[in-house]
């Protein structure tokens, strides 16, 4: 069958390097030296490299393919109203970086360090963002059923991840005399906090939150058509992107005040959702969807450049 479009560029070797140049140019116009974004763009690049990472260590495309890495670069930049947010580019290093961990866990209960190193990566985000706890049950749930690494070594090496990054504050803390600020911080976990601000939202974030909206059900649809295809471990940690993603868009809804926690998350999962449909797809209308998908994303990140502006 002769290679269409969506094939040429997702198999293509240049790809990954050609979308590094696009966003590069992107960050420049979101105000890259003017607004001197240049620590978020560290993070942005670290974040990458391990969403690379974490496509290469665990085969999450039976093809060579660089789409996964590629999406998430062209998905951040889509929402680059998120780029002077120094929270929403420590999250998402944060965030990669545990999923990279948590996947090395798969089937080894004793990856107790492994499992350790992953939580402290959600206990430092939750610093940052403190609603990230909310989501610690959903990843031992993932421990259980999923990733298949949960134990009584494990589940304590998670609880000892997460309190990690607090018991190097905690001494501070203690010689200022102040434990305001942590009891402040963890407080932001009660009811009390929840709102429906929409107001918090604007006309870019909305049009953004659309599109991922639509690449999640596209890559859901074809991921559960085609699952079968992939080797256990990849249904596997598919499964568990694909839950995280569809969580994280269902309390965008319910939250929307947290779309700096929130949208980078959902950026990393739905990457590898979209990733997957992009370089295993071969048909006319999955490549008028690459075409579709790829006019809408470069619109809105024209907008939410324009709006920045």
């Amino acid at each position: 069958m002769a290679k269409r479009t969506q094939n040429i560029v997702a198999e293509s070797r240049i790809a990954l390097p050609t979308t590094a140049v696009y966003a590069l140019i992107v960050w420049l116009m979101a105000g890259l030296i003017g607004s001197n974004l240049w620590i978020q763009l560290c993070c942005t690049t670290l974040a990458t490299y391990l969403m690379v990472e974490l496509n290469n260590q665990n085969a999450l495309i039976r093809i060579y393919s660089r789409m996964v890495s590629c999406a998430f670069m062209v998905l951040s930049c889509a929402g680059c109203f998120l780029f002077p947010s120094m929270k929403a580019a420590l999250g998402l290093v944060c965030f990669t970086a545990f999923l990279l961990l948590f996947a090395k866990t798969y089937q080894n209960r004793r990856s107790s360090g492994t499992t350790l190193c992953a939580f402290a990566m959600l206990g430092l985000a939750s610093l940052i963002h403190v609603h990230v706890l909310f989501f610690v049950p959903l990843f031992w749930g993932f421990m259980i059923f999923k990733i298949q690494t949960f134990s009584l070594r494990t589940l304590t090496a998670s609880f000892l991840g997460i309190l990690l990054p607090y018991w190097f504050i905690a001494p501070y803390l203690a010689w200022t005399g102040d434990f305001t600020p942590l009891l402040e911080h963890l407080d932001q976990l009660g009811w009390g906090t929840f709102s429906y601000d929409y107001s918090t939202m604007s006309s870019g974030e909305l049009l953004f939150y659309a599109l991922l909206l639509i690449v999640i059900i596209t890559g859901t649809v074809h991921y559960l058509r085609t699952r079968y295809k992939d080797k256990i471990r990849t249904r596997m940690l598919f499964d568990c992107f694909l839950i995280t993603a569809w969580v994280a868009a269902i309390l965008v809804v319910l939250q929307p005040q947290h779309t700096t926690l929130l949208i980078p998350m959902l950026i990393a999962c739905v990457s590898t959702l979209i990733g997957h449909f992009l370089a295993l797809t071969n048909t006319r209308w999955t490549n008028i969807g690459f075409w579709a998908i790829t006019t809408l994303t470069v619109f809105i990140t024209v907008y939410n450049l324009w709006t920045l502006s």
